[in-house]
């Protein structure tokens, strides 16, 4: 079993960075395609940020681009989400997920397959 746990979240104003990390645990053999996700309140899941498994190909929603990099450091089964510029409807719980199976898993949901519990970033105007 593989177990995701995000950090890094909490309460800023807009214009300030905060740094999300997604530590994977448990029965990681491999190394695998990650991503960020976020959910507003009332709001479908959305995607954010996605890397492959060696970091090599990255993508980002169209929403984020130039604002937010992804990347990870596998010797320490981590990945990262620095957010720079934040916004007010930046405002969601951040959710890591993995996939076991793409070499580059892109922004649908339904590729990935497990998922940490959140973490919450609230952005203040």
């Amino acid at each position: 079993q593989v177990q995701l746990e995000e950090s890094g979240g909490g309460l800023v104003q807009a214009g300030a960075s905060l740094r999300l990390a997604c530590t994977a645990s448990g029965r990681t053999f491999n190394i695998l395609s990650m991503g960020w996700f976020r959910q507003a309140p009332g709001k479908e899941r959305e995607f954010v940020a996605t890397i492959s498994p060696t970091g090599s190909r990255v993508g980002y929603a169209e929403s984020v681009k130039g604002r937010f990099i992804i990347s990870r450091e596998n010797d320490k089964n981590t990945i990262f989400l620095q957010m720079n510029s934040l916004k007010p409807e930046d405002t969601a719980v951040y959710y890591c997920a993995m996939d076991p199976l793409r070499s580059y898993s892109g922004s649908e949901r339904t590729h990935y397959s497990y998922w940490g519990q959140g973490t919450q970033v609230t952005v203040s105007s």
